[in-house]
């Protein structure tokens, strides 16, 4: 049964046509992803439906007593106003109608039994249980927790940061249970736990429907039971999620080109038909040219461009990024504490962690590395310094003798918004090949026409910073690229670009970012911000991350139920003292164990090599590696613990 239905919308600004008899229907219950290029109307169609921006043309019909929660990629919000008042406003709806309930329920207690009053009462109590139940006080502590901003439930929204303004207007959005719940960019300023949070809600515990426009792949693939593709004013839409769309799209495309070849050679045929000059009498020749004149009026379907990243990267060496004992800290908090991190060629490593973690912090201590002296043969270095306001670092970052960092940060604040387009780059495109390529041709390759590169950089789309930016850095000729969510703003066709120029990048990469897919896809390793100052290397990309995290919480479960266990063995009287054999045994098993590390170690090195995971090589031979990989840390992880068992009984 659907809950909303749009019909023939039409949404234009000024002579740039968004949306041209664009229809849908959501049924209940339904999943529903948004896709589309960057400009082509996502934001606006959600917009429409969600009834906050009206159309041109064209109608919405909603459900009789359906309710629709909007989530707006820059919420407005109560400035004076709680992060918990605000979020509470969410349960607005709820509150009324459990206020009524109360309400009649109390007329009928006073002796006010009337069959309306009884039909009202059972009216209310429905409505109730369709928005969440009886007991919700509980939903907006638990939806803020979840969310990460637990800490400032007390604290104004005029004094949060976008990203957690973001944060509480969706908790606000949550909590309200609506019918129809329409989301524009859910995922941006959440980091990865939180988006596996927000993604077994979606698709477990909320009942309503929901409208996602999103450039996250995963959450696609995860939740959507449609896909749809907003292009060029029409709605296409195809089942399931994002690879499913992916396949659907080709097949469509596909059909688009035999058309296209279909019509081209109907063209020639009446063409030589029209050159014999045929005497147009009859009613049949002259349908036949006007056949001829429709179709060579309607043109070939106009042919999607694509951004070509590439670019030239210098020969570092084999060593590009030594960090020995780092600390960076936020005023007297610590952020990380004692950070080793060696980098080699090649490799690329995903950095995940909570907001607030260190994350960029970390990439602006490396790049303050850049702007040292440089310690002869070691390359540049850098000992500790001051990162602006009260954050700093300590420790030794040494960077490789030819290595050149490149860096993309959050904001693209690189970007001088008083310079044309053209001119933001025209210095850098010398140096990306030995044959001066043209700013204007180089600039081409990144969706930027003539027309485009004579735009202001302050008048540009997030979309169209991200490009520039991007073809900023590219210009460079870095062989170490730091990144820091540079999937911002991108739509899902530049993604991929990006992914692609990654995954086969010559050079190493560190790359902040809570885009799983980008993960999964470009890095050969995983750089995770754990909390208290903690930060861990996983080998391999997310998803062997991901399972090595899932292990983990399985094996710390499984040592707190043994450990009673443990406890009550230890009650029981055992001799003092070593045998003889387990005298021997504890004089050789340091060898044993530091063969075993040495093992692990070797193999972790393996998995950390980029040929594993590059295009066309076989997935299950990083499988293997890993499942070797985890037979070594077991078997030391063994000995270890035999060798504190012999330890401990020799003391008596």
């Amino acid at each position: 049964m659907s809950v909303l239905a749009a019909l023939d919308i039409e949404k234009a600004y000024g002579e740039r046509v968004l949306l041209a008899k664009a229809s849908l229907t959501i049924d209940d219950g339904e999943r529903v992803g948004v896709v589309g290029r960057n400009g082509a109307g996502k934001s606006t169609f959600a917009r429409i439906l969600a009834g906050v921006e009206p159309a041109d043309g064209g109608s919405i019909a909603l459900r009789r007593g359906a309710r629709v929660a909007f989530l707006a990629q820059e919420p407005v919000l109560d400035e004076e106003r709680s992060v918990r008042a605000t979020v509470e406003e969410g349960l607005e709806a709820w509150l009324a109608a459990r206020e009524r309930h109360d309400e009649v329920t109390a007329r009928i207690g006073a002796g006010e039994t009337t069959d309306a009053l009884l039909a009202e009462q059972v009216a209310a109590g429905a409505e109730v249980e369709r928005l969440g139940g009886w007991d919700r006080s509980h939903e907006v502590e638990r939806v803020i927790a979840h969310l990460g901003v637990g800490d400032v439930i007390e604290r104004p929204t005029g004094r949060l940061s976008g990203g957690q303004r973001r944060r509480v207007a969706l908790a606000q959005v949550l909590v309200g249970a609506p019918d129809v719940m329409i989301l524009d960019e859910p995922t941006n300023h959440l980091d990865a736990d939180t988006i596996d949070w927000l993604e077994r809600y979606l698709a477990e515990e909320f009942r309503g429907a929901v409208l996602f426009v999103t450039h996250d792949r995963w959450l696609l693939d995860r939740i959507a039971d449609r896909t749809v593709e907003v292009d060029r004013g029409s709605i296409y839409p195809y089942d399931g999620g994002y690879a499913a769309y992916l396949e659907a799209k080709a097949e469509r495309l596909a059909i688009a080109e035999r058309t296209e070849k279909n019509r081209q050679n109907f063209l020639r045929t009446e063409l030589e038909w029209l050159r014999r000059q045929p005497k147009a009498r009859g009613t049949k020749q002259k349908a036949r040219i006007e056949r001829a004149e429709a179709a060579k009026a309607a043109g070939p379907a106009r042919e999607e461009g694509r951004v070509e990243l590439s670019a030239e990267v210098t020969d570092a060496g084999r060593s590009v990024l030594d960090v020995r004992g780092l600390d960076l800290s936020l005023g007297e908090r610590r952020l990380v504490k004692g950070l080793d991190l060696a980098m080699t060629t090649g490799e690329r490593l995903g950095v995940l962690g909570p907001n607030g973690a260190g994350k960029t912090t970390l990439l602006r201590a490396i790049l303050a590395a850049t702007a040292g002296e440089g310690a002869g043969p070691a390359g540049k270095s850098a000992a500790g310094g001051d990162l602006g306001g009260s954050l700093s670092y300590r420790g030794a970052i040494v960077l490789g003798r030819r290595v050149r960092v490149g860096y993309l940060d959050q904001e693209r604040a690189a970007l001088d918004g008083d310079l044309s387009v053209f001119d933001c780059v025209a210095r850098a495109v010398p140096s990306v090949d030995k044959e001066r390529v043209d700013p204007r041709s180089y600039l081409e390759r990144f969706m930027f026409d003539t027309h485009a590169q004579r735009k202001k950089v302050a008048a540009l789309s997030g979309g169209e910073r991200a490009r520039l930016a991007l073809a900023r850095l590219l210009a460079s000729a870095a062989n170490l690229l730091l990144l820091d969510e540079p999937s911002n703003d991108l739509d899902t066709d530049t993604l991929s670009a990006l992914e692609d120029f990654l995954s086969s990048y010559e050079g190493s990469l560190l790359v902040v970012t809570h885009d799983r897919y980008l993960l999964d896809r470009v890095t050969t390793g995983i750089l995770c911000f754990e909390g208290d100052g903690r930060v861990t290397r996983y080998a391999g990309a997310y998803q062997a991350y991901s399972a090595a995290r899932a292990r983990e919480a399985e094996e710390k479960k499984a040592t707190k139920s043994a450990a009673p266990k443990a406890a009550a063995k230890v009650d029981r009287p055992k001799p003092a003292g070593l045998s003889k054999n387990e005298q021997r045994e504890l004089d050789g098993i340091m060898d044993k164990i530091d063969e075993a590390e040495q093992t692990a170690a070797a193999i972790e090195s393996e998995l950390g090599d980029p040929a594993l995971y590059a295009a066309g090589a076989d997935p299950t031979k990083a499988a293997a590696v890993q499942a070797r990989l985890d037979e070594a840390r077991a078997k030391a992880a063994k000995l270890t613990a035999r060798w504190e068992e012999l330890e401990a009984k020799k003391a008596g």
